[in-house]
């Protein structure tokens, strides 16, 4: 069972259960505040000193089955190549959790996203699953990653997918085929118009 969620109701359900054992996976410097233990591929056991790190070097988590009680994958699943691999190794070691994406909107906006990404998310609210296809860049993008974040305090079910997960995660992969419509490409002659006023707005 997938289903959509929010980042604040997660934050509630894992201080009133604070004898959990905690993942957050893909952590980077902003791990969840409540994760025991973090996780990255990335050596960053000098920054967290008040939790287990464990740093990955395989795409096996190295983890046993079912050893957390919850596992966070906050922007993760974008930048994994064997995006099957990576969700049931999830499900593996636990059986629930909290999974937060982009949206099609959020990842061509951003410019680190335009290389970084490899796929694109979306939400089926009628089958109650994750659908994820091979990204697609329909504009060029405006923003950087700290604007964006300062956007996503007014609009953040715009840009941002946030969902909860029991027992399974259920997704399917499609093949999208669309032609991007050569209006889109003009929008590169104001680009960099927009994007100057919108960093000076959110300094």
């Amino acid at each position: 069972m997938i289903k959509r969620s929010s980042k604040n109701f997660i934050d509630k359900l894992l201080v009133q259960n604070p004898k959990w054992k905690i993942l957050d996976i893909g952590c980077g410097y902003t791990a969840h505040k409540n994760a025991n233990v973090v996780c990255d591929i990335q050596d960053f056991s000098d920054f967290y000193n008040d939790k287990k790190f464990v740093k990955l070097s395989d795409k096996v988590l190295p983890f046993k089955d079912k050893e957390f009680d919850f596992v966070i994958s906050s922007h993760v699943i974008e930048h994994v190549t064997d995006v099957d691999f990576f969700i049931k190794e999830l499900e593996r070691i636990s059986n629930k959790g909290y999974i937060e994406l982009p949206t099609i909107l959020e990842d061509n906006l951003v410019f680190e996203n335009k290389k970084d990404h490899l796929w694109h998310t979306e939400f089926d609210d009628v089958e109650n699953q994750l659908v994820i296809s091979k990204k697609i860049q329909f504009l060029e993008p405006l923003l950087t990653v700290s604007s964006i974040k300062k956007l996503s305090k007014y609009f953040r079910q715009s840009l941002i997918l946030e969902l909860y997960w029991e027992n399974s995660i259920n997704f399917r992969m499609v093949n999208k085929k669309i032609e991007i419509d050569d209006s889109l490409s003009r929008l590169t002659l104001f680009r960099k118009f927009i994007s100057k006023i919108l960093r000076n707005i959110f300094k």
